[in-house]
């Protein structure tokens, strides 16, 4: 029975790889420049975005695994669940958990960086001419990567040899998970310290990105959909371009059989209006395709469906609202109660004992960790909210240093080398979403679970008490439990107890995790308040700059493109803007300004119509 049960444990945590992988490969798919895909920086790209998120789903699993050693209903160790057995498969989690951590680091600061410099490396001239080879791409990312190699040994030098820190145990000597926690092994001490400051300053990253896009990632589904529509912008544009093509006309015309020609400020009008025509062009061409003109019949359904079905994207960005200020008020709650009720505060990075305060988040997965897997399919689609908004936070905000954009991260718009840097900070932000889930949303969750035990005094030391007629002397399992049977019955999670090592022996690190939490709590209230007045606008410059660029490579009919107002892509009329019946170009790409027919028809709207 016990291996059949955790055997089905695992095979849950496989299924998730499975959607994990998938899920890697979307993300990495969708945000790659097409035209500079590399193999390596996909391959690698591809591996650590997959590697981090297996990380934070092996929480669930490590849960689920530890409360199946014990009965919650009777609050006492299952029959198989001996010593040896519940050692066994403490040993397999932890296994798991520091070959994901050690890999997550290796890829963060040693792969990575690599892939980096190699990329840079290339030269197309000098590779074409053959004076450089894969060996020289090699030797000089690598000469690069030393001072990361450096860094990594230093880090494991600095936490093998510096000492933990022992105050909180001497003071709170009774509380013998204190005596557990402190790291005795210097290996083990190494590999906490250096995942404890990679951690910490994921925590930054954490509230700079994250924070934000949480915040905007529900906004973003209920303000900005639709964007424009494919009847308005086709019609707007019609009626600018016909604007224009009547303003060459009249240049032309003015300036008709002059000696020299057009006089330099015509001139320079003229050549305005032809680069304004082709841009025009193009709008027109993308509002055709995104409308289904052209196209067959089941393109222009899929459309059409599509529109009628838009709405409930505003209705999922209503509930993620309120998922969001769940979570909000949970993970406030967690830090008044540490704040109020930490056994030993700052001495032990405000180590909560049990909580005391309700937490609806907390509430809920521990209730529906009692019938695996509804915990985990919850705790999957908490950890993708939280993988979403940290990349809706870093496409919105960019990678920068203070107020510099350095690159701009956007679907189908990434280089290769933005793509590993985003990939490092996603990196350090998923090992501060791994505490903030265990430490701060659902903190008795990711300890316990929903562990019990019986709290009635026992007749011999080693012998469990009965509770089956006492049902009310049943406790959920906390670190701060009296009874000495509680240590009996109670398994830790490892990724909890490993969490609560890192701030008890560094508690340094731990302070900083713990009131990181509130600046990420103050930059989500802000984003949200702001972004909740604000009226979001179309960039028509990053529009048109992507629709020359996409024009450029044959791209231009891509199908992931959104518009369309609701009403207007359903029945193909925009409002307030009359179309402009001025016939079809002369040219597809819109080169030669002024050859269409219609040439000197006004659109019956201004140059400003609604666009």
């Amino acid at each position: 029975m016990a291996l059949i049960e955790t055997s089905l444990i695992w095979v849950t945590y496989a299924v998730a790889l499975a959607i994990l992988f998938f899920i890697a490969g979307i993300f990495v798919f969708i945000y790659q420049k097409p035209s500079e895909r590399s193999a390596s920086v996909t391959i690698v790209c591809f591996i650590t975005v997959f590697a981090l998120l297996a990380t934070v789903l092996l929480m669930p699993v490590d849960i689920a695994l530890t409360s199946s050693t014990t009965n919650r209903k009777l609050g006492t160790k299952k029959d198989w669940a001996t010593p040896d057995a519940v050692d066994n498969i403490l040993f397999q989690l932890k296994v798991v958990y520091y070959t994901l951590y050690s890999l997550d680091a290796v890829l963060c600061l040693l792969v990575v960086p690599f892939t980096f410099f190699f990329y840079e490396e290339y030269d197309e001239v000098a590779a074409e001419e053959g004076s450089q080879t894969i060996g020289h791409r090699l030797w000089g990312a690598f000469k690069y990567t030393i001072g990361f190699l450096v860094l990594v040994l230093i880090l494991f030098l600095v936490g093998f040899f510096i000492p933990v820190a022992k105050k909180a145990r001497d003071e709170h000597k009774d509380l013998g998970y204190f005596k557990d926690l402190l790291t005795q092994n210097h290996g083990e001490r190494a590999l906490t310290f250096s995942i404890g400051i990679l951690l910490t300053i994921g925590t930054i990253l954490y509230c700079l990105y994250t924070a934000p896009g949480l915040a905007l990632l529900p906004l973003s589904l209920i303000k900005t959909a639709p964007r424009i529509s494919a009847p308005q912008i086709a019609a707007s544009s019609s009626s600018q371009l016909a604007q224009n093509r009547e303003r060459q006309r009249q240049l032309e015309g003015r300036n008709e059989g002059r000696e020299g020609g057009l006089d330099a400020r015509d001139r320079r009008e003229l050549e305005a209006l032809v680069r304004e025509e082709r841009t025009l062009v193009r709008r027109e061409r993308l509002a055709a395709e995104s409308s289904g003109e052209g196209s067959n019949f089941l393109i222009k359904a899929w459309v059409k469906i599509e529109a009628v079905f838009r709405p409930l994207k505003l209705i999922g960005g209503l509930l993620l609202l309120v998922i969001t200020l769940i979570i909000f008020a949970s993970m406030l709650i967690t830090c008044i109660d540490k704040i109020k009720n930490s056994v030993c505060r700052s001495s032990c990075g405000f180590l909560l004992g049990e909580t005391q305060i309700f937490n609806p988040v907390n509430s809920l997965m521990t209730f529906t960790s009692k019938v695996f897997p509804i915990d985990y399919i919850l705790f999957l689609l908490l950890t993708m909210l939280f993988f979403a908004a940290s990349v809706l936070g870093v496409a919105t905000i960019g990678i920068r240093f203070l107020w510099v954009t350095l690159f701009k991260i956007r679907q189908r718009h990434t280089s290769p080398s933005a793509m590993l840097i985003a990939t490092v900070l996603l990196t350090l932000m998923v090992f501060a979403l791994n505490y903030s889930l265990a430490m701060i949303v659902a903190p008795q969750y990711a300890t316990f679970g929903p562990q019990t035990y019986c709290d009635r005094p026992s007749r011999h030391p080693d012998e469990q008490p009965d509770c089956s007629n006492h049902k009310k002397a049943i406790k959920p399992c906390s670190e701060r439990s009296d009874n000495p049977v509680a240590n009996m019955v109670c398994t830790p999670s490892v990724v909890s107890t490993f969490l609560n090592r890192i701030t008890v022996n560094f508690p340094y690190l731990g302070v900083v995790d713990f009131w990181a939490q509130f600046a990420f709590l103050g930059i989500f209230l802000l984003v949200f308040v702001v972004m909740l007045f604000r009226v979001p606008k179309l960039d028509e410059e990053q529009l048109d700059d992507d629709l020359r660029e996409e024009e450029e490579e044959g791209l231009l009919a891509s199908t992931g493109r959104r518009f369309g107002a609701t009403w207007q892509d359903i029945t193909g009329q925009a409002k307030g803007v009359k179309r402009a019946n001025y016939g079809a170009a002369g040219s597809g790409d819109g080169e030669e300004g002024g050859e269409a027919a219609g040439h000197g028809e006004q659109g019956g709207a201004g140059r400003d119509s609604n666009w």
